[in-house]
């Protein structure tokens, strides 16, 4: 729970904005924001957490699980943007985006499957370890989006500003979580459920919460 918690949203972050009408810029930059926490904050946060819990801290899986899933998909990605754009402008960077996104999901879908089934005993067996996983996401995702939105009509920001950054605020780097939980507890470990969990329970959420932010659209300035 705790690696679900300290690790920010990024890239479905953009999928959220823009059902909700978001200024994009604004999102770019708060993505950009959540990347460099992670990069530099992410494993001492983490570490700072875990200790209060008297969990033994392995730093250097934490710093290697950064690098691996942070750093260097960054690196890649804005090297591979760089060469795309040389070769062939927009146009070439868009074709190229398209045609890795059946690839990232797949990938995604697949990795989500393969930690299920190996939870399949404790799914089965202990039904209600799901559910007491499940009930602190979801108060923390609704609790979170309700300080923020009250915040933001407090302040009365724009609804193409207040809505993505509730978003991004109650969004969390599932991805990430879900790859320190393996490498520091293993592929079969509550630890490895728990992340998983949160992925399923985050969808459905998030899409709730953006229902939300549209209905309430007429409250804040447009």
């Amino acid at each position: 729970m705790i690696l679900l918690g300290v690790a920010p949203c990024t890239a479905m972050v953009f999928v959220w904005s823009q059902m909700v009408k978001g200024d994009p810029n604004y999102t770019l930059v708060q993505v950009s924001v959540n990347d460099l926490i992670m990069v530099f904050a992410f494993a001492p946060i983490a570490a700072l957490l875990l200790g209060v819990t008297d969990f033994a801290v392995p730093w250097q899986t934490l710093l290697l699980s950064t690098l691996l899933y942070v750093v260097l998909p960054l690196a890649a990605g804005a090297l591979t943007r760089t060469l795309w754009l040389r070769a062939g402008g927009a146009q070439r960077l868009a074709r190229g985006v398209a045609a890795l996104k059946p690839a990232s999901v797949i990938g995604l879908i697949a990795a989500v499957v393969l930690l299920f089934g190996f939870q399949a005993g404790t799914l089965l067996e202990q039904p209600l370890v799901i559910a007491l996983i499940a009930v602190p996401l979801v108060l923390q995702s609704y609790g979170i989006f309700a300080i923020w939105y009250a915040a933001a009509w407090r302040l009365k920001l724009l609804h193409n500003i207040a809505a993505p950054a509730c978003m991004i605020g109650t969004s969390n780097f599932f991805e990430l979580a879900v790859a320190v939980a393996i490498s520091l507890f293993g592929l079969r470990s509550r630890a490895a459920l728990a992340t998983v969990v949160g992925v399923q329970v985050a969808v459905p959420v998030r899409l709730s919460l953006v229902a939300l932010a549209n209905r309430t659209r007429h409250g804040l300035p447009a």
